[in-house]
């Protein structure tokens, strides 16, 4: 094989650009290390790349580094979190009997959530079951407020009737 038309082929373009497969990439790591022709070819391109890169290297601004010092000082300054404190409870009397003040243990957190005691359950499946005899009364009240109308309609019907005789 003409290792010329190898390197012209463009796979080492590929390599570089991390598109090659890994048979290529083996193949191409593989001539690497018998040709010194494919190694100083791959060099030059790296090279070129790298250039490249760092010419269109878009600078950040100058305040960045700030930045970025004042939050490490940041870390660095926070004092260390205090281990969680819990309460020293007793031994209790019945070995599976809780007492109502041990159910629960008191921590601290800073959490966006709302918690809610499970007792509100109840509410919301009272209130949930009086939406829909409600929603069942409006539904019964509606559709006898049509038929009186109607009957009313009619009974108008026939008292209109009844006055042109």
């Amino acid at each position: 094989m003409n290792i010329q038309n190898y390197i012209d082929s463009g796979i080492l373009e590929i390599y570089v650009l991390g598109s090659a497969s890994e048979a290529e990439t083996q193949e191409l790591l593989d001539y690497k290390e018998k040709f010194p022709e494919v190694k100083q070819a791959l060099f030059e391109l790296e090279t070129d790349m790298e250039r490249i890169a760092q010419q269109m290297a878009i600078k950040p601004p100058p305040t960045t580094w700030l930045k970025i010092q004042e939050n490490l000082n940041e870390l660095i300054e926070m004092p260390e979190p205090e281990p969680l404190r819990l309460k020293q409870l007793g031994e209790p009397q019945e070995p599976y009997q809780k007492k109502r003040d041990q159910q629960f243990i008191e921590v601290e957190s800073e959490s966006s959530q709302m918690r809610l005691h499970k007792s509100w359950r109840w509410v919301f499946a009272a209130v949930f079951v009086l939406s829909k005899i409600f929603l069942g009364c409006t539904i019964y009240f509606y559709l006898e407020n049509r038929q009186i109308n109607r009957e009313l309609q009619e009974l108008r019907t026939e008292v209109k009737q009844l006055q042109s005789k």
